[in-house]
Order: structure tokens, then sequence, then C-alpha cells
């Protein structure tokens, strides 16, 4: 018998959990009908997990219900989160890793209260010096992965050489039959701009890609990100962080000034109407829905860190993820990747 691919779920973390949660899960489920090669770890309240269940009338079949009693907020800090959190339902959705056979874990609840209890619990794989937070960016060919986005503020060329390492196996884990091409983000293109800690992970990358793991593109600007040719772009946390912000304003910019210009008066609105389904097909492109879910790479096993405010739609992307992820041997793929640090 096969080992069908388990997803824990904190159902109770998040802006309106668990309505959100279950009802993305069972968008998932429907959505995915005609497969039976996934089961649900579920932790929280057990009868508010039962009742969001009984209102979407989600099939139980491949689903575990856990009761919790407690539940982290968003509000606290993660050293007082963790000493009365063994009890929630975030707590137990990572640990049933260890416990109770999960692939993987998502969660919408308190960002840093969940990476350092996934530190705590799940450890850094060998040789792994820092975890790294990964999210796909929409580009003009497809997605882009990009880490670290506020993991590691500071970090030095081994640390980013890590991260390339980590992000171009996601890469392959996702898109199975496409090429990692990895970047650095740097102020240019030029091997003489950057800091000396750039300039020391390109040379260690651009040695490194013979092994075969990526293709290594050398530098890229911000600007160019879009683009494509590249598809993991490595940074140190800081400046991914910056970059998350900056494109995610962007792309809120972009959308609320076109609904307010579509919107100003009656000519606007009957000119584009005859563009309605390339208005459609822009916004879609830009939905931030379609890329929740941030990664935890480098501990012993993958947590997914979906946005707190997101809504059923987003929360069932993350789950997506989740089934993708563990589909396409992500694991398996880091320690591939990571096999030639074991050599030194």
């Amino acid at each position: 018998m096969i080992k069908k691919i388990t997803i824990a779920i904190d159902a109770m973390g998040g802006e309106n959990a668990p309505k959100k949660n279950i009802a993305g899960l069972d968008l998932f489920i429907k959505q995915n009908k005609d497969n039976n090669d996934f089961f649900f770890n579920i932790f929280g309240d057990q009868d508010k997990i039962n009742n969001e269940l009984d209102k979407n009338k989600t099939s139980r079949e491949n689903i575990k219900i856990f009761h919790t009693t407690s539940v982290v907020s968003d509000e606290e800090s993660p050293l007082k989160a963790i000493k009365n959190s063994k009890n929630s339902s975030m707590w137990n959705a990572v640990n049933s890793q260890l416990n109770y056979g999960s692939d993987i874990t998502v969660s919408a609840g308190n960002t840093g209260v969940l990476f350092v209890i996934s530190k705590m619990i799940l450890k850094n794989i060998d040789k792994i010096s820092r975890p790294a937070l990964a999210a796909l960016w929409p580009n003009k060919k497809g997605s882009n992965v990009v880490l670290d986005l506020g993991a590691n503020i500071e970090c030095d060329e081994n640390n980013l050489v890590e991260f390339a390492e980590m992000g171009s196996a996601l890469y392959k884990s996702l898109f199975i039959n496409e090429v990692p091409k990895v970047a650095l983000l740097n102020i240019g293109s030029e091997e003489i701009k950057g800091t000396d800690t750039i300039k020391k992970a390109y040379n260690i990358l651009n040695e490194i890609s013979q092994r075969g793991d990526f293709q290594f593109n050398g530098y890229i600007e911000g600007n160019k990100i879009p683009e494509g040719d590249s598809n993991v772009i490595v940074t140190d946390g800081f400046t991914g962080n910056v970059a998350l912000k900056t494109a995610e304003g962007t792309a809120k910019f972009l959308t609320d000034t076109l609904k307010n210009v579509v919107s100003e008066n009656i000519i606007s609105k009957i000119l584009i109407s005859f563009s309605y389904f390339s208005l459609k097909k822009f916004k879609n492109k830009l939905d931030p829905r379609k890329f929740n879910g941030a990664i935890f790479l480098g501990l012993s096993g993958p947590v997914v860190k979906s946005h707190g405010a997101t809504d059923k739609i987003g929360f069932y992307y993350a789950i997506d993820l989740c089934y993708k992820i563990v589909k396409g041997n992500l694991m398996k793929e880091i320690k591939n990747n990571l096999s030639h640090l074991n050599e030194k």
C-alpha cells in the first residue's frame, strides 16, 4: 500500500479561523476528488472544526481531527508564546511530523512563533547553518522562487550558497520538467559590483553549478526579476523582505489604480468592457492568493506559512503548495543538492 501524502493543518491559525481554513481544505478536496493520494491531520478545536466541515459538506474520508485546547495569537512574542504553546494547534501540527506521520505542515498563524517552533521541533538539516524563508513570485514565464525573505537579516557567502541549493531543490520539486536558473540579487549585473559577501558567493556558485544542480546566471538586478530568465533569486533576509514588500505594494497599486480608472465614469466603463477578458487575465496574473504560502527551507521537515489575512482561496493554494512540495520529493531534492557538503 502506497503511503498517502499527509498534510498537517493548523486549523486555528490566522484571521477568521477555522472558517477559512476548513473552507480552503474543502475546496482542495473537491478540486482533487479524482485523486486518493492525500490525507489530512487537522489540529484545533474539534467542535468548531466539525461544525465547519458540516457547513461545507466536506468528505471526512481522508481526515483525522486532533483536538487542541489553545491558540497562538498574532500579538504574542515567540518567547512568550512558546512557553504556553505545547497544547496549541500550531505546536501540535508541526510536531505531528515526528509523531503522526505528517509529511508537511501548514499554518496561517503568527509567523515568528511558527518559525521558532518549527526550528525547535524539527531541527536543521545536517550541514545547514540557517533555515531560509522562500516564496513563489510571478514572472513573465511562470514563477520565481525567491529566498531569503526575512528569516536571516545578515548572511555570509556560505548562507547564500545554501539558499541557492535549497531554492533550486524547491524549484525542481514544484516544476519537475524545468531547469532551476539561479541568480544573486545585486545592485548591478557586472562582476565587480556588490559586497565582498556577494562576490564570494558568486565565485562559489559559479564553481559548484558544474555539478548540475542548477544553472548559474550570475547577478540579477531587481527590475529584471519579472523577466523570468532566472527563476531562483537568492539574497539575504533584509534585502529579500524589502523586495517582497515593495513587489506586493506595487502589485496592489497597479490593481487599485486600474480599478479606479475603470470606475471613473460611464465612458470609461463602456470602453473598458471591450477589454474585459484581457483585464481579467491581468488581475488573475497578479492575484496574491495564487502565490500564498512561504516555505521554511532547511529544516528536517517542510513547513508552509500561509498569509494570516488570506481567504479560503488563498488557503486552498497554500494547501495545494504543500501537496506539490511533497509529491515533488522536496526533502530528497534538498539532500541531493547538499550532498557535496558532506564531501568537505
